[in-house]
């Protein structure tokens, strides 16, 4: 997965570019061009991300807070927290486990691609006893993997757990 957070560089390349001519830009249009040249690389298959250490998507939360504070026109010094949040930014973590709750949902609603379909399967009760789960049709069975690290940062482990952790009031 390092290769895929090499793009750490080239992201904090584009906002030193963004930078030298961030006085002559609006708010807005600070906002469009840092979600396409900085978002777009960010976003771009973060689903794989799933399940890894939180040092290893340390350098991805840096460039975003790298672009709220561009964009903002703030310091290092401010806090990134409210300025994610009145940018409407989700953190990387999130922006990670959203993405898989919506190939989730996708799967749920049959509008996932076929190579989805048949790696998530429903959550069948045990017949001999019943269980609290059997109330939520949506729950989704996580199968048990051989590789402790690999085998859980999977779709078809990853999606289901993040699935199951959503509030059940939310989901569906």
């Amino acid at each position: 997965m390092q290769t895929h957070i090499s793009i750490i560089k080239t992201c904090f390349f584009h906002l030193r570019r963004i930078a030298s001519i961030r006085r002559n830009l609006t708010h807005d249009a600070c906002v469009k061009l840092v979600v396409s040249l900085i978002f777009s690389r960010l976003d771009y298959c973060n689903s794989l991300l799933a399940g890894l250490p939180v040092s290893s998507i340390h350098g991805l939360q840096r460039v975003q807070n790298a672009a709220a504070r561009l964009t903002l026109r703030k310091t290092k010094r401010d806090h990134i927290t409210p300025l994610l949040r009145s940018l409407h930014w989700l953190p990387v973590n999130t922006r990670i486990s959203y993405k898989l709750s919506t190939l989730v949902y996708k799967y749920l609603n049959d509008s996932a691609p076929e190579y989805l379909q048949s790696s998530l399967d429903l959550y069948t009760q045990p017949s001999d006893r019943p269980l609290r789960s059997a109330a939520d049709p949506l729950r989704l069975h996580i199968p048990r993997s051989k590789l402790a690290s690999a085998g859980q940062r999977a779709f078809p482990s990853a999606g289901p757990s993040v699935w199951n952790s959503l509030p059940r009031s939310r989901v569906g």
